[in-house]
């Protein structure tokens, strides 16, 4: 079995533009990505005990360092999650008692234990990219985050088909509100029953998605960097984003042709100009993995 974290970067709203009070207009997000990341099921122990035991480690250099009381003296695992907003926006980790209270030095320290689970646990990445721009107007918001969903979904099976023919996969997400985990529940078990708009079945993909707190998840948690990861290097079509480039080794290949399409990455609509960026992560993913460590 192969769990299946799943997390998103940029908004749902499909519209591209916003105009406000006084008539003038204003450019919104045009980009949606969600991006989900593998672990064997044997290997959950492993990474889920590395990660847990540095936050109980960092929770108690709070707690010694405030005296025990205070904040510090009541942290649990559940305050201590890793959001890339958080972590990248001095307004956003000052509201966060658990990242206020770290340096620099030990929030760089957890998030680099993160990344390392990766390449420790022979983590996989895939992501959808929903270029906002190309899109038909009939595309609202949970259309749009149904088809993304699609999209991962035809990845993930096309990983375990490939490779791990004898194991199924479950896919586990953010549990964000009732109205939309069920929305996609349903749109989950119609793939289930009746396969993809490009006719592929999912064999290897077991259960409904399950929904879980993001901040009992250390799976989700590294979803959500790397959705932020993929996000970036394609909103600015910018590769060399230093994060991004810890990803790119990661993201899904077929062994079949390790110097060709990225199997585990996926731009939609095809007509997007943003499939030009494709070609070349491919050759750089191929590069790097052929450079080793």
């Amino acid at each position: 079995m192969y769990f299946l974290y799943v997390d998103e970067s940029g908004t749902l709203d499909p519209s591209t533009s916003g105009e406000r009070a006084d008539g003038s207009t204003f450019a919104k997000e045009h980009l949606y990505v969600l991006a989900a990341v593998s672990l064997y099921e044997r290997r959950w122990h492993g990474f889920e005990k590395t990660l847990n035991r540095k936050k109980w480690e960092l929770i108690d250099v709070i707690r010694r360092s405030s005296g025990g009381v205070g904040k510090g003296a009541r942290l649990e695992l559940s305050d201590c999650e890793v959001k890339s907003t958080w972590i990248r926006i001095p307004k956003e980790r000052k509201a966060r008692p658990f990242l206020a209270a770290l340096t620099d030095q030990e929030l760089n320290q957890l998030v680099e234990l993160f990344y390392q689970q990766l390449s420790h646990h022979f983590m996989r990445v895939f992501a959808v990219v929903v270029d906002k721009r190309c899109l038909h107007g009939y595309m609202d918001a949970a259309k749009m985050h149904r088809k993304a969903w699609e999209l991962l979904l035809e990845r993930a099976e096309a990983f375990l088909r490939e490779e791990h023919p004898k194991h199924q996969g479950i896919l586990i997400t953010d549990d964000v509100s009732r109205e939309r985990n069920r929305s996609l529940a349903m749109k989950h078990a119609y793939i289930q029953s009746e396969g993809t708009a490009s006719g592929t079945w999912l064999t290897h993909i077991a259960e409904m998605p399950l929904f879980v707190r993001s901040e009992l998840s250390n799976g989700v948690q590294l979803a959500d960097l790397l959705a932020y990861n993929v996000y970036r290097c394609f909103r600015y079509e910018d590769p060399d984003y230093p994060f991004f480039v810890k990803t790119l080794p990661h993201l899904w290949a077929s062994p079949d042709s390790p110097g060709g399409p990225l199997g585990g990455l996926r731009v939609f609509p095809p007509e997007s100009t943003l499939t030009a960026l494709l070609g070349m992560l491919a050759t750089r993913r191929a590069s790097s993995n052929a450079a080793g460590p």
